[in-house]
């Protein structure tokens, strides 16, 4: 039995890989049907280069994973999507503080899947958009994953 959206919620904010925990994840909203999911990320000051603005590694760490919720979500079954390629482009910089991230899974195959990534601040404005491939890979119900709990 496929979970509700308040359980798939509950589940992506209470078991979660180290990167996204290090990078203060919580999932917001998630639609598993249009294949979409809002999150929040904490931009902390030690993520900042030398002009106080958050490193665009971290920037598109944190865009790989909305992205990969999206998917995720939008399969209903317990996959991982390890990325092909992504691109970002940067408009904006992020500063410290909470960020949001809007993820869309744009096509989800058996063998590929496309999905897309904004950052943006408190104010909504647009500070990044990453798109990117990956490769939907199923995980068997016995498989140790590295979360946190």
């Amino acid at each position: 039995m496929p979970m509700t959206n308040a359980e798939l919620l509950q589940a992506m904010n209470t078991r979660m890989p180290p990167t996204s925990a290090l990078l203060g994840r919580k999932v917001l909203a998630i639609d598993p049907e249009a294949g979409t999911v809002r999150m929040s990320f904490e931009g902390r000051r030690e993520y900042c280069n030398p002009m106080g603005n958050v490193q665009g590694g971290f920037i598109a760490a944190m865009l790989d994973d909305c992205a990969a919720i999206a998917a995720i979500a939008k399969s209903g079954l317990r996959i991982a999507i390890p990325t092909l390629e992504l691109k970002v482009s940067y408009f904006a910089p992020a500063k410290v503080g909470t960020l949001f991230a809007e993820g869309r899974c744009l096509r989800l195959g058996q063998r590929v899947a496309f999905m897309e990534a904004d950052l943006l601040d408190g104010d909504g404005k647009l500070l990044a958009r990453m798109t990117t491939t990956g490769l939907p890979i199923p995980i068997p119900d016995n498989a140790l994953m590295v979360e946190t709990s």
